[in-house]
């Protein structure tokens, strides 16, 4: 293809050097998805079908660029015109299409599937709106529609529509595409979203609430629609089939056009089920084949042969539940499958802790795809024992084979290479660029272990970073922070299992510490991003008082020039990329045994902050690798926590009852707090920790704060730390999406063979 210059020339009439920003996007928004056009999709026999109700794959802009080995060619163009790339960047909506640590794997992984050359499309849904908009006011989260859909965007129109049918009514889908090259291959993969034309934003009133009954005008409005009442959860259901039964059929239209005969079906697709979400899968493709003449008995098997499953999380609740009557009620045509799928197991096995539909007409969707595939993978090596040993014990006694761990990964090219420009540019000087394309060579990093002009770079490094979160939160939240002090972050989903109302206590302790005179060596900013489910209370309580503390903190003279606290707002990708190059800690305080993974810790591990985590997830893994002195290990393990859960002994008020708690907990019902804040919000989240504090925050709090305030005084000591910070960055290459992929191929899908 011609340069920009040209393209613009040619396309728009106009002199690069004369373009607005907004104009720029534009132009290399659809520069770079012509240049993408030109490459073939991958077209090996076997394909993979990646289905997740998440793909949070963030801004593409500067990420396809870098992908497609543009990247630098541009960036040189633009500043010779006196223009900046990051500031065309800052023109880019950042797509809506997922939430969490779900959503941001399915779009690491698309991207490492591509990389590495393999076959494997994502299927999911094309939401218009998301989840939401958090705005931040009264000091409270509030939601507003996320819109993301501007006129030019990433999303390709294809010819395909299926029909979906339903109880009473069948919809007519249209499936978008957006391009997901690999980094600098010949071909690419797809990432297919179905959507419905009949989608009316129009029914949305009062921040995000609409008629949930409107199906042919709500499907694809949002992700994870409320679901605390009955329509919500039906239209959860109808979300799901709705995206299943596309990907189901679209699935067979390809293996058929490749020549499949239908019974050699798992030779030509294997689906991936990424979580609970895609579970109909498994009785909606044994319906396509039984109405395409296969006999049902072989259907099942063919279904077995070609369907694997990730679990990405111990919490009972996040597992699905459907009951039988919704089913009915929204798919009523898989409902006889699913009774007969559950006779079977019910036939074979006695234990009513496997079966499908349980004593109460529920349909459990994990038990259905542990009997009716072939793989069942957890995410991290310690998920995976405890799914073995402990959740799933009942499963992995009948099917031992079945069970294998992927730890999860993360995508460099995004999460160094991109937000982390110096950085990256930084080591290719240090060791080369072969890291680029095998992320274990970042080891090469330790021969300069102990040299001073490596350390100072690294600093200065960090401190362009923190410079540059600051502006960004300046501009877009009008707060002032310092960029001296310590940046101790926590951002991810709000849950009460991640425990961010540890967090908080400890800024309670330090605003007290404070107040009693005992100043700190240098200023600490603590950092929360993250959005509470609209039905979850007590995560939106604890978002009110991270909010009131900020408030509080602010005002106090006496603390203010000595602790800060900022709650990033809208927290998504883009804030993300900011944020991770530029912290120092890396809060991954999850209640051990409840975070399956976490892939913030990896981001953060790479970017050069150090770990203050429990032995959680893929905490464990990170320990391993750097060794106890490159890390920040508290709490209580795994093993100590789960016989709590058995024995029903844990009682927070004992804990609450010590004189190092009471005063922390107090405080958030205390006057200055009230002040400032709902009383009915603080007293409900008091009345939690005092009285159930399911995932046991206070059990942890005191070592918590202990060893937070170790790392801070080893933060003084910049040589040493930085010297951790080398080790961190160097031993992070074993966490590649490009790893975790290979072993899935390897080990689940078996592509190119």
């Amino acid at each position: 293809m011609s340069n920009l210059q040209e393209y613009i020339k040619k396309q728009y009439h106009k002199d690069l050097a004369t373009c607005s920003n907004e104009e720029l996007y534009v132009a290399l928004l659809n520069y770079t998805k012509d240049y993408s056009a030109t490459k073939p999709v991958h077209d090996s026999k076997k394909k993979l079908y990646y289905i997740s109700a998440e793909f949070l794959i963030g801004k593409l802009l500067s990420n396809n660029l870098i992908n497609l080995g543009l990247y630098e060619a541009i960036k040189q163009e633009l500043a010779a015109a006196g223009k900046d790339l990051l500031a065309v960047e800052e023109v880019e909506l950042e797509p809506s299409l997922g939430n969490g640590g779900l959503g941001r794997l399915a779009a690491c992984f698309l991207d490492s599937i591509a990389t590495l050359g393999l076959n494997g499309d994502g299927i999911g849904l094309n939401y218009h709106f998301g989840l939401f908009h958090q705005v931040l006011q009264n000091n409270q989260q509030t939601t507003v529609p996320n819109f993301w859909l501007s006129e030019q965007n990433w999303l390709l129109k294809s010819e395909k529509s299926y029909q979906v049918p339903f109880a009473n009514f069948t919809l007519t889908s249209t499936l978008y595409d957006i391009d997901v090259p690999g980094y600098k291959t010949e071909k690419k993969n797809r990432l297919r979203l179905f959507d419905l034309d009949s989608v009316d934003a129009g029914i949305i009133h009062d921040g995000i609430d609409f008629d949930k009954t409107d199906i042919a005008h709500n499907l694809t409005l949002f992700l994870y629609p409320d679901d605390s009442d009955r329509q919500g959860e039906l239209l959860r259901i109808f979300q799901q089939y709705f995206m299943v039964s596309n990907g189901a059929q679209l699935i067979l239209e390809e293996a058929l056009e490749k020549g499949s005969n239908l019974h050699d079906l798992a030779d030509y697709a294997v689906i991936q089920i990424n979580d609970t979400h895609p579970s109909l899968v498994i009785p909606e493709m044994i319906r396509l084949l039984t109405e395409r003449g296969i006999e049902f008995e072989e259907a099942v098997q063919i279904v077995k042969q070609m369907t694997a499953y990730t679990n990405h999380t111990i919490l009972a609740e996040a597992l699905e539940k459907w009951p039988m009557d919704f089913l009915e009620e929204v798919v009523p045509h898989l409902v006889p499958i699913i009774r007969e799928l559950d006779r079977r197991v019910k036939e074979t096995y006695s234990d009513a802790s496997v079966q499908i539909i349980d004593e109460y007409n529920r349909v459990h969707m994990a038990h259905m795809d542990i009997h009716y595939g072939y793989s069942v993978n957890g995410v991290a090596a310690l998920h995976t024992e405890i799914l073995k040993h402990s959740e799933l014990k009942a499963f992995y006694d009948i099917y031992p084979e079945k069970f294998n761990n992927k730890t999860n990964g993360i995508t460099f090219r995004r999460w160094l290479m991109h937000i982390n420009p110096r950085l990256s540019s930084y080591i290719d000087g240090l060791i080369g660029r072969d890291w680029h394309h095998d992320a274990t060579k970042l080891e090469e990093l330790l021969s300069f272990a102990g040299k001073s002009e490596v350390k100072a770079e690294l600093e200065n490094i960090k401190a362009h970073n923190k410079r540059k979160l600051v502006r960004h939160l300046k501009e877009h939240q009008h707060v002032d922070i310092n960029p001296n002090s310590i940046f101790d972050i926590q951002i991810k989903r709000l849950h009460e299992y991640k425990r961010q109302q540890m967090n908080a206590l400890y800024v309670i302790y330090k605003y007290l510490d404070i107040k009693a005179g005992h100043i700190p060596a240098r200023p600490v900013t603590v950092f929360f991003g993250g959005k509470a489910a609209p039905a979850y209370t007590i995560a939106q309580d604890i978002i009110h008082l991270i909010l009131c503390l900020s408030e509080v903190i602010a005002n106090d003279p006496d603390v203010a020039p000595h602790l800060q606290v900022v709650m990033v707002e809208n927290y998504n990708v883009t804030a993300a990329s900011f944020l991770i190059a530029a912290g120092d800690i890396s809060e991954q305080i999850s209640l051990a045994s409840k975070e399956a993974s976490g892939t913030g810790n990896m981001k953060f591990m790479l970017n050069g902050a150090l770990t203050l985590g429990t032995s959680d997830g893929a905490n464990v893994e990170i320990h391993e690798l750097v060794g106890d002195e490159n890390i920040y290990i508290f709490g209580e393990d795994s093993e100590t926590i789960i016989q709590h859960y058995a024995k029903s002994d844990y009682i927070s008020r004992d804990y609450y009852e010590r004189e190092a708690i009471k005063p922390l907990v107090d405080f958030i019902v205390s006057d200055p707090l009230k002040a400032v804040g709902q009383v009915e919000r603080l007293e409900r989240l008091y009345d939690e920790l005092l009285h159930k504090d399911w995932f046991m925050t206070l059990i942890d709090l005191e070592t918590y704060i202990a060893t937070k305030e170790h790392m801070l005084q080893d933060y003084e000591d910049r040589d040493s730390w930085l010297e951790k910070v080398l080790v961190n960055i160097a031993k992070a290459g074993f966490f590649s999406a490009d790893r975790t992929i290979a072993q899935y191929n390897e080990d689940i899908w078996h592509l190119g063979e």
